[in-house]
């Protein structure tokens, strides 16, 4: 018999690759990636934690949550909530604003400032220039520069759109009161060898332009007790030649 009739069978045992192992498989590179980008974010965060001063954390967390800064000196109180940015009909109350009116005010302005509606985003910008504080004098908003976005035009007193913009909407809620209202002007000190150092009269015509504003807006000039400048006399920052010490101060009196 021929040889090849004893040999053993060959079996080919093809074998059928399962769903269930093919699943599983790639499940761990999913949940590394995820852990991945975690750890990218964590030391992000870490890093610019480290990389930037307080001041520039404090404008971030400002920036995602837009507030009207309010000063803790002289006892203010927070300027959260609000009101209708409409006034009402008739304007005049009972009796001049007390503190706790005058705070109700402060919250006023700051939902008008953040109302919803087309132009909210630019309304929440305008929040960036606004800082409000309760003194012995009464409520004080002050209107003043950011960095890249003045209120007035160069070193003149021509208001920019945002202060045209941010007096009107003001002006609509200091109409809710009665209290007289006063306008003081401050403005950076100029180089002292200059031979026309143009801070008095920088900081008056500035203080007039917000007056003439103000009163555009509907708010009764015969409510506006005095217009003041300042000069480059009292500056907000150490450095008297910030543009930041450029600003006007809006007066609520008690």
């Amino acid at each position: 018999m021929p040889a090849d009739r004893t040999a053993s069978p060959i079996i080919i045992k093809r074998v059928q690759g399962g769903g269930e192992a093919g699943h599983h498989g790639g499940a761990w590179k999913v949940a590394y990636a995820d852990f991945v980008t975690a750890m990218m974010a964590f030391f992000l965060l870490m890093w610019l934690l480290n990389a930037t001063t307080e001041k520039q954390r404090q404008g971030l967390a400002e920036y995602f949550d837009p507030t009207i800064a309010h000063s803790r000196s002289g006892g203010a109180a927070g300027v959260d909530g609000g009101r209708s940015l409409d006034p009402p009909a008739d304007q005049s109350v009972s009796a001049p604003a007390g503190e706790a009116e005058m705070q109700e005010l402060a919250r006023a302005l700051q939902d008008a400032l953040t109302a919803r509606g087309g132009e909210s985003m630019q309304r929440v910008n305008l929040l960036r220039h606004v800082v409000t504080r309760m003194t012995d004098e009464g409520l004080v908003i002050e209107l003043g520069d950011v960095v890249n976005e003045p209120l007035f035009e160069g070193e003149t007193a021509e208001p920019t759109p945002a202060l045209r913009k941010l007096t009107a909407i003001l002006a609509s809620v200091l109409g809710r009161a009665r209290n007289q209202v006063a306008i003081t002007g401050h403005v950076r000190a100029f180089p002292r060898m200059m031979i026309d150092n143009p801070v008095w009269p920088l900081s008056d015509q500035r203080a007039h332009a917000v007056r003439e504003l103000l009163v555009q807006g509907r708010l009764d000039e015969g409510r506006i007790q005095r217009v003041t400048a300042f000069g480059d006399k009292k500056p907000r920052n150490a450095n008297a030649m910030d543009p930041a010490n450029n600003r006007i101060e809006v007066i609520l009196l008690r």
